[in-house]
């Protein structure tokens, strides 16, 4: 418990900002113990085992009706296989972020090599600021197109390769919903990106601006790029997710599990299409497909909310849009604290009820922020509070009282993402067992992975961003939340084992223009 002296639980400050605090703070007054317990027991109102065993049943039950009907979730790709691990060679990939591209060199080396199967040869990093972002259509392209220069031209075999008549194979992985008629990409749009609101055949603009020697072989999503690249390495990896300042996933289901508007007049190949009507004996092609699930749209009806949830989503530029987002990714849990501690602020005395400007503006508590708190083991939390005074720049440190209320909130609303986390990836290892068990029969012969998936015991899930990766101790619990939540599913499941897959975007693009150099499809 938090002893909080009376004088400070009862002061307020004029310089308190009510219309920042308006929707969010209750009429009454509060000591800080009493609204820490409230704030605990609201975020952990469904975090027990039985209650997250539940969620992820609806949450499940959710995505199996988008694979039916959604035009913007559970999108099939036209990734249609994974690696066998045999792939070999040298290839060229390009992640397009948020913020940042990356331009490497990937090498394959064959999942049974002595050294490091998959890896980066080479890489570049450009962070892409505003003036990149203001850049138009064919500006933006150019920009690119300079960055991979750059890259070849510091790499001496590369740039004696570039001098050669056969152009360097190349993958894109796009963190961004786009859309494209083929892996390779004859055209490519962007709905978020402001440089790529029109279609583009990204090939010939990239080969337009500089004249480099590339040839676009395929355009992959970045949670698809991930399942791609931990799959090159772990043959058990069906399933992968990005949770960093967003979250997404990406996941190999049976061709018949979806419904067939969601292939819409794509052409198949090795008349794929012929699952569709789930008849065993129509079965010649590739049964599988990579599915885009945009995991972030999911859970508006099955995940508990809070007022501060409520008010974050209200104010939101697009309310109701990505509610699992909203409620567990690193772009806003450092929003929800800071909710709190501007109610704490106008309700139980926390810094004296002094808003500076900087609290008072949204966003400004970053995740960094909050897992330095959250592992701070000096005397009395001084880092924490010279981390909180020098950010929020407080006229006088916060007390080592003040300092452990916020670091309670710190940890109730990341022990609430862990949960919410676990249920949702629990859902979609269940959707996969599920249809896979239900999926028609394949001959061995007609598909290289027919099969393959029921003979082993687990499933493996590639895991990159910042929060799964590097939020401390965030990969651990979610993988023993899992682990209870298979204990006390009686429909028993394969095991999930959560595996770190850094630079994966990059990594996946690299593996799927092997994949599509393999199989002579680019």
């Amino acid at each position: 418990m938090i002893v909080v002296h009376p004088a400070t639980a009862t002061r307020q400050s004029s310089t308190v900002k009510s219309a920042v605090i308006e929707h969010v703070i209750p009429v009454c007054e509060n000591t800080m113990d009493q609204l820490l317990k409230e704030v605990q027991e609201l975020f952990d109102q469904q975090l027990r085992v039985d209650s997250l065993l539940a969620l992820s049943k609806k949450l499940q039950a959710e995505l199996k009706e988008r694979l039916q009907s959604s035009p913007q979730c559970m999108l099939p790709s036209h990734n249609y296989t994974l690696p066998d691990g045999k792939e070999h060679g040298t290839y060229l990939g390009l992640e397009v972020g948020g913020s940042t591209l990356r331009v490497a060199l990937v090498e394959l080396d064959g999942r049974t090599s002595s050294r490091q199967p998959l890896r980066i040869r080479r890489m570049v990093t450009s962070s892409i600021d505003n003036q990149v972002r203001d850049l138009r259509g064919l500006a933006f392209f150019d920009w690119i197109a300079g960055k991979i220069g750059e890259m070849l031209s510091a790499d001496r075999e590369a740039h004696d390769y570039m001098q050669l008549r056969e152009p360097i194979p190349m993958g894109i992985a796009w963190s961004f919903p786009i859309e494209f008629v083929s892996l390779s990409g004859k055209k490519l749009a962007s709905t978020n990106f402001p440089v790529a609101k029109h279609p583009f055949g990204a090939e010939t603009l990239l080969v337009w601006a500089k004249n480099l020697n590339i040839r676009l072989d395929a355009i992959v999503n970045d949670s698809s790029a991930t399942v791609l690249s931990r799959a090159y390495i772990d043959p058990s990896t069906r399933l992968a997710v990005i949770l960093g300042t967003g979250i997404n996933a990406a996941i190999h289901l049976p061709i018949s599990s979806l419904h067939e508007s969601k292939f819409g007049q794509r052409e198949f190949p090795n008349l794929v299409a012929t699952l569709l009507d789930s008849s065993p004996t129509a079965a010649t092609g590739m049964s599988h497909v990579l599915v885009n699930t945009e995991l972030s749209m999911f859970g508006k009806r099955a995940f508990s909310t809070t007022r501060w949830d409520e008010y974050l989503n209200a104010h939101h530029m697009m309310p109701d849009y990505q509610p699992m987002e909203y409620l567990l990714s690193g772009g806003y849990m450092g929003e929800i604290v800071r909710l709190i501690m501007v109610e704490a602020i106008g309700t139980a005395g926390l810094f004296d009820g002094n808003l500076s400007a900087t609290l008072s503006t949204p966003y400004t508590l970053d995740t960094q922020t909050l897992a330095a708190i959250e592992v701070d083991t000096s005397p009395s939390l001084s880092l924490s509070c010279r981390i909180v005074q020098e950010k929020y720049l407080l006229a006088l440190p916060p007390t080592p009282v003040e300092m452990l209320f916020i670091r309670q909130v710190v940890r109730a609303v990341s022990r609430r993402s862990q949960g919410y986390f676990s249920a949702a990836i629990y859902a979609l290892s269940s959707l996969l067992h599920e249809a896979d068990q239900q999926a028609p029969r394949i001959p061995p012969d007609s598909s290289g992975e027919a099969g393959a998936f029921n003979d082993l015991d687990h499933i493996s899930i590639g895991c990159d961003g910042s929060v799964i990766n590097k939020y401390p101790g965030y990969m651990q619990k979610s993988q023993e939340l899992l682990g209870q939540l298979s204990s006390m599913d009686p429909q028993k499941r394969k095991r999930v084992v959560l595996e770190s897959a850094g630079e994966s975007a990059v990594l996946g693009a690299g593996v799927a223009v092997a994949m599509a150099n393999a199989s002579g499809s680019s």
